[in-house]
């Protein structure tokens, strides 16, 4: 697997200042694949000074243009989109055809959307007697994770491009080859020096060093809550504009009116999506109780048919992770109805796709982000039962309802505490904002909201 010795650096491919390294394993067979740069607060720092350099005349580039290179760096991406499927893949272990279809596709729509966006947002309006600005916010950290490695590296540096912002970006450390073909794509779409930056290296080395650097305007970040609420005060500390896309535990509420079969089918294959490792999955199945019976049997028979059809977890310390949820499950009384704490395979990082049964709300299990293949099943006696259930997390990133009237399915839709419903499986809209309540984050990502973040206000009077 090719990858790069040196960091993307103010428009070139430049050595580290330091000589650690991090290994790149492939999940599937535990292999080293590659080996990228550990990158230092010098490294860092280095990038953030080419930002800051190329920060006004990109800022004062025409929104036609900065759309265009946009434009064109879709064009590459679509162009490579059989090779970042194969390096998503490799690094990340999901299946190709998933690789194809998600990984690849969504970052090339997104960045397509925003090239359109570029060239029609309103960056200037007049209010009355005054003339308001929306300019850009400066340089962005952009600290992005591992489980869609280019769709969220695009779903931040293409909205902050857009808006005239230059970026610093430091990817996960698991998948780091997939940014840096990311890097080579803004390079081949002409996108100036400077204006994008890529930092690989380790979280409390490189992601701290950016988060504290006086140099850096925003920090936009997705990831764990925990590591989320950390970067806030880091960032807090110097008056930072933080955007955090965190956690989630969110509900499938499916109403006695609906479809069961659809519901608990799509269901399933929503939570074993990428594994499990969806921040936004429908972990949580809310049943009424006259038919909940009926919908474990139907989720551990939908279960049982992904058991060679989704990949490893993305590393052994998830792998472990996500088994230990499976056990505390058992250990605290749910009734395992498919799948199990067992690794189903010698090689890899493999958890079989599990259903718990009998699941309570108190449950750690009904409670933890699991990131994993893990669903739980839960019985509600009302809709004012489904909704306390439904809105007792501390998460409130996304959900889906169920029922057989659309107007049913939203009214209830509208009293759950969560940035995003899907309504009996409404198709995802890379233009409408994602982002949570409560401990799921802060700002919105997507469409035009997503390139508000990056913007600030000025006003003239007249």
């Amino acid at each position: 697997m090719k990858a790069h010795d040196g960091m993307y650096i103010d428009g070139a491919w430049r050595a580290a200042v330091g000589p650690d390294t991090i290994a790149v394993l492939n999940p599937a067979d535990e292999q080293v694949i590659a080996q990228v740069p550990a990158g230092s607060a010098q490294d860092v720092d280095a990038a953030v000074r080419a930002a800051r350099a190329a920060l006004p005349g990109w800022a004062a580039t025409a929104p036609a243009e900065r759309a265009a290179r946009l434009a064109a760096l879709r064009d590459v991406l679509a162009a490579r989109k059989d090779e970042i499927a194969e390096t998503v893949t490799a690094e990340l272990g999901a299946p190709l055809p998933f690789s194809q279809k998600v990984h690849a596709a969504s970052p090339i729509a997104v960045c397509g959307s925003y090239a359109e966006l570029a060239a029609s947002f309103p960056f200037e309006e007049k209010v009355g007697n005054s003339t308001v600005y929306q300019e850009p916010i400066g340089v962005v950290a952009a600290i992005t994770p591992w489980n869609y490695p280019l769709h969220q590296i695009v779903a931040k540096v293409a909205p902050a491009l857009a808006a005239g912002c230059t970026v610093v970006l430091k990817p996960a450390e698991d998948t780091p080859l997939t940014a840096q073909l990311f890097a080579e794509a803004v390079h081949e779409a002409g996108v100036p020096a400077g204006v994008l930056n890529l930092v690989t290296g380790l979280g409390p080395v490189a992601g701290q060093a950016l988060a504290e650097h006086d140099g850096v305007d925003m920090v936009s970040f997705t990831g764990s809550t925990a590591v989320g609420r950390s970067i806030a005060a880091t960032a807090g500390a110097g008056l930072k504009k933080v955007a955090l896309e965190l956690g989630g535990k969110s509900a499938n509420v499916i109403l006695p009116s609906a479809d069961l079969g659809r519901a608990v089918a799509v269901g399933v294959a929503n939570v074993m999506a990428n594994s499990g490792q969806t921040c936004s999955a429908w972990t949580r199945m809310l049943v009424h109780e006259d038919r909940y019976e009926e919908a474990v049997e139907l989720a551990a028979q939908a279960a049982a048919k992904y058991g060679d059809r989704i990949g490893p977890l993305v590393n052994a310390k998830q792998q472990a992770r996500v088994r230990g949820y499976i056990e505390k499950g058992v250990a605290e009384g749910a009734r395992l109805v498919a799948g199990g704490p067992e690794a189903p395979a010698d090689k890899g990082f493999h958890v079989a796709p599990t259903v718990f049964a009998d699941v309570t709300p108190e449950m750690t299990i009904a409670q933890e982000e699991i990131f994993g293949p893990v669903l739980c099943v839960l019985k509600y006696r009302d809709e004012d039962d489904a909704v306390r259930i439904a809105n007792g997390t501390v998460y409130g990133l996304a959900g889906a309802v169920w029922a057989a009237d659309e107007a049913e399915a939203a009214a209830f839709a509208r009293r759950l505490d969560t940035g995003q419903v899907d309504i009996n499986g409404g198709r995802f809209n890379p233009l409408a904002p994602f982002g949570g309540y409560k401990h799921s984050g802060v700002g919105r990502e997507l469409g035009s909201h997503g390139l508000a973040e990056f913007l600030q206000t000025k006003s003239l009077q007249f």
